[in-house]
């Protein structure tokens, strides 16, 4: 990506004699946004919920319920209340697990992939057991190469990994919170 900057700042680099004009860097740099619009790029902007207040019940997962409440309150119309009882809607965590599988071992039997697999169970309903989402889970899987001679860095990269997909469940969540209906 160095060559890019050079080509921003020097048209004449890396050949002196031969570079492209100021107005084919022009038009490169204008025609950068639509094709960023056209692979369907675009920045994440405001949620709109169909509900007014929410409470995040955090029993059964703290983790997750304390990164929702996070992304909630960074996002959206929703006001997060701290009684399920003033709450439009009421989210629920059933079930979260974390697992760890052997991916692949070598030929003298030693552990050289893992994969991680995070399960979130969700239930969104009123304080009446009304849903206003059918009951979801949203399942992420990563692998990594595991080397004995660097156990600590892999158990870095391990606690790394859980926690970026943790976010990623819960990015997953604000969005499927967005097609909530009121039950009928």
């Amino acid at each position: 990506m160095s060559w890019f900057r050079y080509w921003l700042r020097d048209p004449s680099w890396p050949h002196q004699a031969s570079g492209p004009p100021a107005a084919g860097k022009r038009a490169f740099l204008y025609a950068l946004p639509l094709l960023l619009a056209a692979c369907g790029f675009h920045l994440r902007g405001e949620a709109a919920f169909t509900f007014e207040t929410v409470f995040v019940n955090g029993g059964g997962a703290p983790a997750i319920a304390a990164e929702l409440r996070r992304a909630l309150t960074g996002t959206g119309n929703a006001r997060l209340v701290d009684d399920p009882k003033n709450a439009q809607v009421i989210v629920d965590f059933p079930f979260v697990s974390d697992d760890k599988e052997v991916l692949s071992i070598s030929g003298s039997g030693a552990v050289r992939e893992y994969l991680l697999t995070k399960r979130v169970q969700f239930r969104v309903h009123d304080a009446n057991g009304n849903d206003w989402l059918p009951q979801g889970e949203i399942a992420l899987r990563r692998s990594y190469t595991y080397s004995e001679s660097e156990v600590l860095a892999r158990n870095t990269q391990e606690a790394r990994l859980l926690k970026e997909m943790e976010q990623d469940a819960v990015q997953q969540l604000v969005r499927r919170l967005q097609a909530a209906k009121k039950p009928a």
